[in-house]
């Protein structure tokens, strides 16, 4: 460092002058001839010059030069990241200006530094610790607990801020998340002065989702208490511009250690029973369990089974067939999906596509419903069989356009007959759908698909959304029709129901139909078509083309007999 500082600097300038003095001197007095004597006379001058610059220059730069040697030791400092040591006197006082702008640097970068934190590890809307921040702490006393120390994490699911969002907007949203975060840390807090010594941590996960975790606990019921106190500080109303808001909230309750020694045993855990309080009908603080440990187990294994499932070609289609109330021909099959379990048998639809609607699974189920609906309707063209072919549509394939078009391009590509398909889509889901979907749902419907509401009854439909959607069938859900031959205010809704679907244009299906009696009713009152054990059961393909061949030949004799 003296090498480049402003004091070294010095001494090569006095140097360098007694040095041009010396040169000067020599040719002065040499007279063309190097003595020692001429040299001694040189150096003379030489020396005074030297001593008279550094005295001139130690003069009016020695503080200036101390200063900045003081300047550049000091940001070498902040370079390492010491920005908290004061500045050098010595710089104030010789370079004020300095001073000032290395004060000013060292506190914006500080600044900056912690708007950086900020944003990396607390929530901008509620300013509680974020997802990341929450982990690390967590995880951080988890790790320094003695082994029986009993702690708790509460998983908090707001339970109707989805609506407040739609309805007012994502400003006042922010507003009652902060709200909600303010009455978190009043609960916090009321804990912290009782029993309870260590603080509470607060984080807010993403969206609705909150997390409390309490670092010691006497008991372990205590946070059953602590649970019931979020849920009444969460139900009372927030009041937001004058408009009162109640939202409420669903709570999942670990216990360390009984639940997991580990944050992410915990939070495994509290999310499941916070799941199980939102089943059981929201509102709810729930203790994780045995039963519930035992369902998650199940879960698992349900994945791990729907994933082989996929790999080994497991799945079938069955075949239940529609038939007409007017003649008894019939116009279509349902297909429906089957699991053969290597263990287990034959499995139904409800008892696995929900988890694999949540584990995204479904989309490869989709993908392989696809190709196999494809090639069964190639084969029955090539048959002659004219029965459409229904496929029930998913959640998660209706969120996305690409599903219809690539259902759309695998049917071009093995030349299957679009006129020999058909969509059932649930009255929820349709009402929901986007527009993107629409186009893609309307393209297969002009290339001759039919399109239908399947599970109607069941939702809240809007007459101008049905009659903006490109549907040809609607089918009942069997709720409007289950009594419909013991009581009559239920064939008076049934008979309305089937007038509406007739104004809007399309044909009324009843599905669910298992005694004749139902069917002889349904046709009085106008209904299209029937589906259910009255007809068939559900069959393999072979045995429903052998079935609809014999039903179709029966049907020719009679009417050749009533000829």
């Amino acid at each position: 460092m003296e090498a480049t500082s402003l004091k070294g600097r010095a001494i090569v300038f006095a140097l360098c002058a007694g040095a041009v003095v010396f040169i000067l001197a020599l040719l002065a007095t040499a007279h063309g001839q190097l003595s020692a004597d001429t040299m001694g006379r040189a150096l003379i001058p030489a020396i005074v010059c030297s001593v008279l610059s550094w005295a001139a220059a130690e003069r009016s730069i020695a503080s200036t030069a101390a200063a900045i040697d003081s300047a550049i030791s000091r940001l070498a400092k902040a370079a390492h990241g010491d920005l908290d040591s004061p500045i050098p006197d010595d710089i104030g006082a010789a370079v004020p200006h300095l001073a000032e702008a290395m004060h000013g640097l060292f506190q914006q970068v500080a600044a900056n530094l912690d708007s950086v934190h900020r944003l990396a590890m607390f929530d901008p809307v509620t300013a509680l610790p974020n997802r990341t921040h929450f982990r690390r702490s967590a995880e951080r006393q988890l790790a320094e607990m003695p082994i029986g120390q009993i702690a708790a994490l509460l998983f908090i699911d707001l339970d109707r801020f989805k609506a407040v969002n739609d309805t007012m907007g994502h400003a006042t949203g922010d507003m009652l998340l902060g709200m909600v975060a303010n009455r978190l840390r009043a609960v916090a807090d009321s804990v912290s002065i009782g029993e309870v010594t260590d603080k509470p941590l607060i984080g807010r996960l993403a969206g609705d989702e909150f997390t409390m975790f309490f670092p010691r606990l006497d008991d372990a019921r205590e946070a059953s208490r602590i649970g019931r106190g979020v849920l009444f500080a969460l139900t009372e109303a927030f009041d937001i511009a004058g408009a009162e808001i109640e939202i409420g909230a669903s709570i999942g309750i670990a216990i360390r250690p009984d639940h997991g020694t580990t944050l992410h045993d915990l939070m495994r855990a509290a999310d499941a029973a916070m799941y199980h309080a939102k089943a059981s009908g929201r509102g709810r603080a729930e203790n994780f369990s045995e039963e519930l440990a035992a369902e998650l187990a199940d879960r698992a294994q349900l994945e791990v089974d729907l994933r082989a499932a996929i790999d080994r070609d497991q799945f079938t289609l069955v075949y239940q067939p529609q038939v007409s109330l007017t003649d008894g021909r019939i116009v279509a099959a349902e297909a429906l999906l089957r699991w053969q379990h290597p263990v287990e048998g034959v499995k139904l639809p409800g008892s696995f596509l929900p988890r694999a609607e949540e584990t995204g699974l479904i989309v490869e189920i989709g993908e392989w419903v696809i190709g196999r609906v494809t090639a069964t309707i190639r084969h029955w063209a090539d048959l002659g069989v004219e029965q459409r072919l229904a496929i029930n549509i998913s959640q998660r394939q209706l969120d996305h356009a690409m599903f219809f078009r690539r259902l759309r391009e695998a049917m071009l590509a093995s030349n299957a007959p679009a006129r020999l398909l058909e969509l059932e889509i649930t009255e929820t889901l349709a009402m929901h759908c986007s527009e993107d979907v629409i186009e893609a749902i309307a393209a297969l419907r002009t290339d001759g698909a039919t399109i239908a509401i399947d599970d109607y009854g069941t939702g809240h439909s809007s007459l101008s959304r049905l009659r903006q959607l490109p549907i040809d069938r609607i089918k009942l859900d069997r709720s409007l029709i289950e009594h419909v031959t013991t009581r009559r205010e239920t064939r008076l809704i049934a008979q309305s129901v089937i007038g509406l679907i007739h104004g809007l244009g399309c044909e009324a299906v009843a599905e669910g139909i298992e005694e004749q009696d139902q069917a002889d009713v349904l046709r009085v009152i106008g209904c299209d078509v029937i589906q259910g054990y009255v007809v068939a059961q559900p069959m393999d393909e072979e045995a429903f083309i052998a079935w609809a061949r014999r039903e179709a030949s029966e049907r020719g004799k009679g009417e050749a007999l009533a000829g």
